[in-house]
């Protein structure tokens, strides 16, 4: 290959992973022995350093608890000819097992670079080496000195294998990448440039020590004071790449007053949802591996009060619906009640008869918003016979319909919000436009208004 560069990436397979030591981990290496790999990098053959760094991360790895370890080569088999080479040059050498460091090391020190690099091929058969495990941790970590030489995408692979939840987004690092090919591992994963092999052995020690510890994380919920004692909501975090839901909380503030310090897996980019009304939502979090890590979550709540004067059983679970300024509904709230929202102007329309809509109602954080509405009256009505019509309530010399009456006898008892009202209607037989009755009648809070047309 042309370009002489070691790239790292690794690609981290999530399968059901709860804690780190209360599962396997399984890491396996995919190694790249194609031609180029003869090329030398700072006065050595790029396969000796490789493997050397590599030989000594798996002295260091051996003995680990709940550690299982496997080798894939590439491009070991076939001899590269140009025009001719072999895209299938891909081998599972050492199954991923437990205690097989030395095993692996053995195989490394056997390796005589020959072919080509098919690293998108590589990447999937290395996707299917794990066996099915529920409680396990799957990481894949490939060594490679080039692009893909196969014309296939390592970008397609990568991305599809995310989706179907398989891996996350990957890491790369790359060694001596002229900035014309970084952008081309954008699409695959987290870039990381290492200059030399001493850089090289840092970021893989910092690889591995990511794919085997968790790292503490605490989430402060900021009131409008920037203080963060907002507490006792749910929140969920999401793996952003899959959408798989990694954990659910019920925020908690300690015996300190500080919020919980919780172990994350430091791996994936998480998307954060804080189920308030409306949820707040936070996206492209990461944790920084064996660091304290802190987000600051803005989460000013302030409650709405609802109440009507009147008993509570005349209207029966009468419920408001909450909705912002996009118009969107953020939820059905009892009268009765008292729920926390998310501090800002809000539009309320209460299920009465007729519906009660309250404009620009602001919630401020900290503090209390009532909202109380008149209790209903009674109308009695009777009309003696089957017709046509309805109540309207009269507001500005603008008739809006309160009851639309069906096609039968709509005798009976309506409960009406305080206000003019108008009745408008006509029998069945009456075969006229102009036998339409029409009364005018006013509803009081817990009174009864009665209409006779017999």
């Amino acid at each position: 290959m042309k370009h002489f560069q070691v790239i790292l990436i690794v690609l981290l397979s999530m399968v059901t992973f709860s804690a780190v030591g209360q599962g396997t981990t399984r890491i396996l290496f995919v190694f790249d022995a194609s031609n180029s790999m003869n090329g030398f990098w700072e006065g050595q053959r790029k396969i000796e350093t490789s493997t050397k760094l590599l030989s000594q991360t798996l002295e260091e790895l051996y003995g680990i608890e709940n550690l299982e370890i496997g080798l894939r080569v590439y491009g070991h088999q076939t001899q590269h000819v140009p025009g001719a080479q072999d895209c299938d040059d891909t081998e599972l050498v050492v199954p991923i097992g437990k205690g097989t460091n030395l095993v692996i090391n053995k195989e490394l020190s056997r390796l005589q670079p020959k072919g080509t690099t098919p690293i998108a091929r590589s990447l999937e058969k290395a996707a299917g080496d794990f066996e099915d495990c529920e409680d396990c941790r799957n990481v894949i970590i490939l060594i490679t000195d080039g692009i893909e030489a196969c014309d296939e995408d390592p970008c397609a692979v990568s991305k599809a294998l995310q989706e179907k939840n398989i891996i996350v987004k990957p890491f790369i690092i790359g060694i001596g990448i002229d900035e014309l090919y970084k952008s081309t591992f954008e699409c695959v994963g987290n870039y990381f440039d290492a200059t030399n092999a001493e850089v090289f052995e840092t970021v893989l020690d910092i690889v591995i020590s990511e794919a085997l510890n968790n790292t503490s994380v605490q989430i402060n919920l900021l009131d409008k004071d920037d203080q963060p004692v907002e507490t006792n909501v749910p929140f969920t975090l999401y793996d952003q790449e899959t959408g798989e839901t990694r954990y659910n909380y019920v925020h908690t503030l300690n015996s300190w007053g500080n919020p919980d310090t919780l172990s994350f897996d430091p791996l994936p980019t998480y998307k954060l949802v804080v189920h308030t009304l409306p949820p707040v939502i936070q996206e492209g979090l990461t944790v920084t591996p064996g660091v304290h890590t802190v987000f600051d979550v803005p989460l000013p709540q302030g409650d709405l009060v609802l109440s009507f004067s009147g008993r509570r059983s005349d209207y029966g679970a009468l419920q408001c619906i909450v909705s912002n300024d996009n118009c969107d509904i953020v939820h059905a709230q009892e009268f009765g009640s008292t729920e926390r929202y998310i501090a800002g102007t809000y539009q309320l329309e209460i299920l009465t008869t007729p519906r009660t809509i309250i404009s620009d109602v602001v919630i401020a954080p900290g503090e209390e918003t009532p909202i109380a509405i008149p209790g209903p009256g009674t109308l009695l009505l009777n009309t003696g016979t089957a017709g046509y019509g309805g109540v309207f309530i009269e507001q500005n010399n603008v008739l809006t319909t309160a009851l639309k009456f069906s096609e039968g006898d709509p005798s009976g008892r309506y409960l009406l919000q305080p206000g003019k009202y108008k009745l408008v209607f006509r029998a069945r037989n009456a075969r006229q436009t102009l036998y339409t009755i029409e009364k005018e009648f006013t509803i009081k809070s817990g009174t009864n208004t009665t209409i006779n047309l017999n």
